[in-house]
């Protein structure tokens, strides 16, 4: 206001006072905060453990992590929403709730497992405990963050309780598939972080100790978990080969958990079988044939072969039947697990199967993805084999895209052969000939053949060159399957194997992978 020139001035007005805020950090502070790191990695873990599960035991890992972190954070927002309906006894609330959370979380894997193994409804309940700890998680922040209001301004309360939960799930983030499960196990990974969840609480109700009014009452709640989550983790091994006894028909002989699969070797009479994250690779009563079939077309037809190449086939038993030649030099063989053929190089069960074929000096053993070495590297081979995992996932599928096969030519001499395992043309015949065409479309001049393998049924491959072929008329002596003879019936296909109109398997669409979901799933339903 202004009059005459003159400005008329008001005193300012007295700001109003803020409740003081206690910014030193106690020892109480630290460990909220500590809390907030342990409780951010467990629950995580959980998350992870029940996506690495699901894909597991069901396959296509994107449709199962994609679903479960969507269920996982849909239920973390209603447990903050819930969060709001707690007003008393917070401390006493968050003991339990890090106790209950503790106990779902920890036996999560386990029980899952179990009820996989015996047939029981694994849909519902590995979505119903997503749906349950999420919400469980959800509450943890909002209550920490609560208890600690009279230790922080809100914006420095905001800053630390998130920077704790962030660091938590960054740390867990990194030692999860790095150290935690290859080397402890999903049961084991979920027991500890149970324990954890369980020792967060008991530091809680120490710390609080002269607030609540029911100590007796928690502290039995507290001693009952821990006695469980421990005894939990001190038969992981147990309950893992429990759950295994239930899901394989024969005896266990050996069982190896790695970074990248679930090894399982079973034994009935003289058979032994191999499987690989649930999936049968062979039996050693009829592996012969498959592997017969996989090396000898496209090898016998490339006179003077010096140097191979054998993606995937950790197992020795393709290298066994390349080593049949003398005229072979060297054999590079580019596995992704060390695992894996370490068993076969040094296991007495295994290597009698594959002749010991993995510690002949012919033989240089890498462990690697075989889609980078082949960028990595510039080696040329005159016959290559690749010998994967069906494309049960994205991982594996594109290892059977143009990407890769237009690096595999790369690494093809002029006079070289490709064979590549392609599934089974009569139980996956989209995804049989999707193989065929994605091979020719870089291209190669592709000729699938087939073979009955009774273990699997009727098995497709793939022969792939740059110039005519022509078939074998001879074979190195002592095959038990294969013979010139019978070598053209193999390419010979019936109208229910014959070809279809299929798309080409490129790294952007994964085509492969939805065919092979599809196919597979109407046979095993």
């Amino acid at each position: 206001m202004a009059e005459s020139g003159n400005s008329v001035h008001f005193p300012p007005m007295p700001l109003p006072r803020q409740p003081a805020i206690n910014r030193r950090f106690n020892p109480m502070t630290h460990a909220l905060l500590f809390s907030v790191f342990v409780i951010a990695s467990c629950g995580l873990v959980y998350e992870l453990i029940a996506g690495a599960l699901a894909s597991y035991l069901l396959g296509d890992s994107v449709t199962q992590f994609s679903t479960i972190i969507g269920t996982y954070l849909f239920a973390m927002g209603i447990g903050s929403w819930l969060s709001g309906y707690l007003v008393r006894g917070l401390v006493a609330r968050f003991i339990q709730i890090e106790l209950a959370v503790g106990i779902l979380g920890g036996f999560s894997a386990p029980a899952l497992f179990l009820i996989f193994a015996w047939g029981g409804a694994f849909r519902p309940t590995l979505y119903g405990l997503v749906l349950i700890i999420g919400i469980l998680v959800g509450l943890e922040i909002p209550l920490v963050m609560r208890i600690l209001k009279q230790q922080f301004a809100f914006k420095d309360l905001v800053a630390q309780v998130l920077t704790f939960d962030y660091l938590g799930a960054l740390a867990v983030s990194l030692l999860f598939p790095i150290l935690l499960a290859p080397h402890l196990g999903l049961n084991r990974t979920s027991l500890l972080f149970g324990l954890l969840n369980a020792l967060v609480a008991v530091w809680t109700l120490w710390l609080f100790r002269d607030q609540l009014p029911q100590q007796r009452w928690l502290r039995g709640q507290c001693l009952a978990a821990i006695v469980a989550l421990t005894a939990g983790f001190i038969a992981a091994d147990r309950i893992t080969t429990l759950a295994e006894e239930n899901l394989y028909a024969d005896e266990i002989v050996l069982a190896r958990s790695s970074p990248y699969q679930r090894i399982v070797l079973t034994r009935w009479k003289d058979d032994l079988r191999l499987f690989l994250n649930n999936n049968l690779q062979f039996s050693s009563r009829d592996e012969y044939r498959y592997h017969e079939a996989l090396v000898h077309p496209g090898l016998s037809a490339t006179p003077g072969a010096r140097q191979v190449l054998v993606l995937g086939g950790g197992d020795g038993l393709a290298v066994r039947e390349i080593l049949r030649y003398d005229t072979v030099e060297s054999i590079t063989l580019v596995d992704l697990d060390p695992e894996m053929t370490r068993l076969f190089a040094e296991h007495p069960l295994l290597t009698p199967l594959n002749g010991n074929a993995l510690n002949s000096p012919k033989v240089k053993m890498i462990n690697a993805d075989a889609f980078r070495w082949l960028e990595e590297n510039s080696g040329v081979f005159d016959f290559i084999v690749v010998d994967f995992p069906d494309p049960t996932n994205y991982s594996l599928g594109k290892l059977y895209s143009t990407v890769f096969y237009r690096l595999l030519e790369k690494r093809l001499a002029a006079h070289g052969v490709i064979v590549v395992q392609t599934t089974s043309p009569l139980y996956a015949r989209q995804s049989f000939w999707c193989i065929v065409r994605t091979l020719e479309s870089v291209g190669l001049t592709v000729m699938p053949y087939h073979a009955y393998v009774p273990a699997f049924g009727e098995w497709g491959f793939a022969l792939a060159t740059r110039q005519p072929w022509r078939f074998p008329d001879r074979y190195p002596p002592g095959l038990r399957f294969l013979t010139p003879e019978i070598t053209p019936t193999l390419f010979q296909f019936p109208p229910d194997m014959g070809p279809v109109d299929v798309e080409i398997n490129r790294l952007n669409n994964q085509i492969l992978v939805r065919y092979y979901e599809n196919e597979w799933r109407q046979v095993t339903q």
